[in-house]
């Protein structure tokens, strides 16, 4: 088994004048964009809060240790990310000959006094704090003693580490009883600007016999993309500039109920939430003194189910789907399904052909904030991952839930992300604090709206 962070689908094997083959592993185009996109007031950033069960008394430092061996089976979270520059290629993970486990796990400097509510305060920050750049993208936080004896665990990775699919291969890595790392000499030899050079080379070449399949491509995405395009969003509240201030929501729901309902109406689970959303979002605006009766919704979709072989990184594209708000609960999801039915039928992750180059050239020329401060092609996010089915542990420590985060960008206030995790279903609101001071009224929009069609729906924090 490959280990989770050596993407076979990016890597190249070179050799050197000197021992063997040394693993060149370059950035996707996929990945360009996320660094791309990576100019904004806040950080292109996601994570998840791990919640373990420590009521049999845990030492932090222990949560800390435990990361620690782990690590090891993960060469992604030991490598940094190096722009060689032109004529060099695309940017190259590299190991870090100085990595320290100290660099990137840390405890919390007070203890948090007020639960779940506190806990996802801090992550907040943490989630929002820019990872620095001269090391391993990634970090996580112990906050011990949350609630009823139970340590969160946050873990923070830069989007052009991992996508949802990648950043779930890396949380199974982390688990107990997962793979171990194979013996290896670490840091291994960066390549040589020789080598760099000559890969870049070779890699032209196969982007100039991959033409027809590239054109093919931006085709499918301009297919997707256009109609979103050409008939904007409706103007609302919901899209205003947001900053680097976020706070958390989350919304519980048991998994079974909400499958039933979805296989009772032909729909998915997606399809549930995203017509719980609509309703909610409609009552928001109504509260703020707004009618909007439809939301288009940027929803991802990647091109593959799992990180094969370990691989990480982006493979993923994203389709604006324009939903009614309106009707009754049940009416509204079969509408919602048979919108998203069709839409599942154009090529996965096909819109990056055209969002990558766009997003990477306007970043280019100092205008991506610009951009996306003004963008009226979606009203909000919504990313819907299938998390592990059985119960993980770390360090020995039962995992009794994860939740999932990611950071409101753009002008977009309001961003849903949604986990399944042992038969239970959270979502997370994330929401920009100053253009979106109201949570509590979405949270208790999104709650009644799930709670009509299962019956299990409850707010967390």
């Amino acid at each position: 088994m490959t280990p989770v962070g050596s993407s076979p689908s990016h890597r190249r094997d070179l050799r050197s004048d000197q021992a063997g083959a040394i693993d060149l592993e370059r950035v996707s185009t996929d990945d360009l964009m996320s660094l791309a996109t990576d100019h904004g007031r806040a950080p292109m950033q996601v994570g998840a809060v791990l919640i373990l069960d420590t009521s049999a008394g845990v030492d932090p430092a222990a949560v800390i240790g435990a990361v620690e061996r782990r690590v090891l089976a993960i060469p992604r979270l030991r490598q940094r990310l190096v722009r060689p520059g032109i004529p060099f290629g695309r940017p190259i993970w590299v190991d870090d000959p100085r990595f320290r486990i100290e660099d990137h796990v840390s405890i919390a400097p007070y203890p948090t006094s007020h639960g779940m509510d506190g806990l996802l305060a801090t992550a907040a920050d943490f989630l929002t704090t820019r990872l620095p750049s001269d090391r391993p993208l990634w970090a996580a936080l112990v906050v011990p003693d949350t609630d009823d004896g139970r340590t969160g665990l946050v873990i923070v990775l830069h989007h052009v580490l991992a996508d949802g699919v990648a950043g779930l291969a890396i949380l199974a890595a982390l688990a107990d009883g997962s793979p171990s790392a194979p013996e290896a000499s670490l840091p291994r030899p960066a390549p040589s600007r020789g080598q760099l050079a000559l890969d870049a080379w070779r890699g032209h070449l196969v982007a100039i016999r991959r033409l027809p399949h590239t054109l093919a491509r931006v085709g499918q995405a301009l297919a997707q993309l256009g109609p979103s395009v050409r008939a904007r969003a409706a103007e609302s509240s919901l899209n205003h500039p947001t900053g680097a201030h976020q706070r958390f929501a989350i919304i519980d729901c048991d998994l079974d109920a909400v499958k039933d309902v979805a296989h009772a109406n032909d729909a998915t689970i997606n399809d549930v939430v995203l017509s719980g959303i609509t309703g909610a979002l409609r009552h928001l605006l109504v509260e703020r003194g707004e009618i909007v009766d439809e939301f288009v919704i940027s929803v991802p979709f990647s091109s593959r189910r799992v990180a094969v072989g370990g691989s990480l990184g982006n493979q993923s594209g994203a389709i604006p789907i324009r939903l009614p708000a309106t009707g009754a609960p049940l009416d509204r999801l079969k509408a919602v399904a048979s919108i998203t039915r069709v839409e599942k039928q154009s090529a996965r992750g096909a819109s990056t052909a055209v969002l990558g180059p766009l997003f990477r050239a306007v970043a280019r020329v100092g205008l991506y904030q610009w951009f996306v401060d003004r963008q009226r092609v979606v009203h909000t996010f919504v990313t819907n991952l299938k998390g592990p089915t059985t119960p993980l542990s770390l360090g020995g420590f039962p995992i009794v839930d994860i939740v999932p985060l990611t950071i409101a960008v753009g002008n977009v206030t309001v961003s849903f992300a949604v986990l399944s995790y042992t038969g239970r279903l959270t979502v997370t609101i994330i929401s920009d604090l100053t253009t979106c001071p109201d949570l509590d009224i979405l949270r208790e929009a999104l709650t009644a709206e799930l709670a009509a069609v299962t019956g299990t729906a409850r707010p967390l924090a």
